[in-house]
């Protein structure tokens, strides 16, 4: 699968952020950039760290519900079917501010809240009794910053973070339904699990287009806008 172009990959945008501060002189009162990974799956929510906001109840990986004081208010959001209470929150935006502020382009190209320069809808899942039993990644089509079209390309990078020797994931396509069709001769419709170190994984990748859909609008003759799919879905849980 191919990947999508970025002025600095995700593997050296740490390096490059720094070099840019370094180069302004700027590096050392740098705020600490927000990341979901920081989140340790087992954890009491209390031990979150303090650089995330907008909290809000969420909706299966959609948009927020009631909004939220922290993740310590999870027990105002409704059990989902595990039990598990589903918390929404976004990336602090104190290092967007302070990267305008100090003239770091390269830092306010990669704000907002996103996972390897992709948007994603991030939420936390939370027991009764406030321990985080798992983290859930949605690809947000609300965010213009990047096209639309490359949300599947985050698939293929939570993929290489979580395999490991002994530790592959079963990926399954599924079949074509009535009226589904290829983006531009691409077609993705997969399924995929991985079971590793006590976790457990799940994630679906979406890159066609639904019944209806087309690429030329039949009446006008002219290239359609926005009629596809493109969505990754990606979940990862305790036991």
């Amino acid at each position: 699968m191919p990947m999508p172009n970025r002025r600095c990959s995700s593997v050296v945008l740490g390096l490059c952020v720094f070099l840019a501060s370094a180069v302004h002189g700027i590096g050392a009162d740098r705020p600490v950039a927000s990341d979901v990974w920081r989140i340790v799956l087992g954890q009491p929510v209390a031990a979150i760290p303090d650089s995330f906001a907008d909290f809000a109840c969420g909706s299966n990986g959609g948009p927020p519900k009631l909004p939220l004081e922290g993740f310590e208010d999870y027990g105002s959001c409704p059990a989902e079917n595990s039990g598990l209470h589903e918390v929404y929150f976004r990336y602090d935006d104190e290092l967007e501010y302070w990267a305008k502020a100090n003239n770091v382009p390269l830092l306010v190209a990669a704000s907002g809240t996103k996972v390897y320069d992709l948007p994603v809808i991030i939420s936390a899942l939370i027991d009764d009794t406030g321990i985080v039993e798992g983290l859930r990644l949605v690809s947000d089509p609300r965010d213009t910053s990047v096209p639309r079209e490359n949300a599947r390309f985050l698939a293929p990078f939570l993929k290489a973070r979580f395999r490991a020797p002994g530790s592959e994931w079963a990926c399954e396509n599924l079949p074509v339904e009535a009226g589904e069709t290829p983006v531009y001769g691409e077609f993705v419709k997969e399924d995929c699990s991985l079971s590793r170190d006590g976790n457990q994984y799940s994630l679906h990748t979406r890159y066609l287009r639904k019944a209806g859909e087309k690429a030329i609008d039949p009446h006008t003759g002219k290239p359609t806008e926005g009629q596809f799919e493109s969505h990754v879905w990606f979940e990862m849980r305790q036991g």
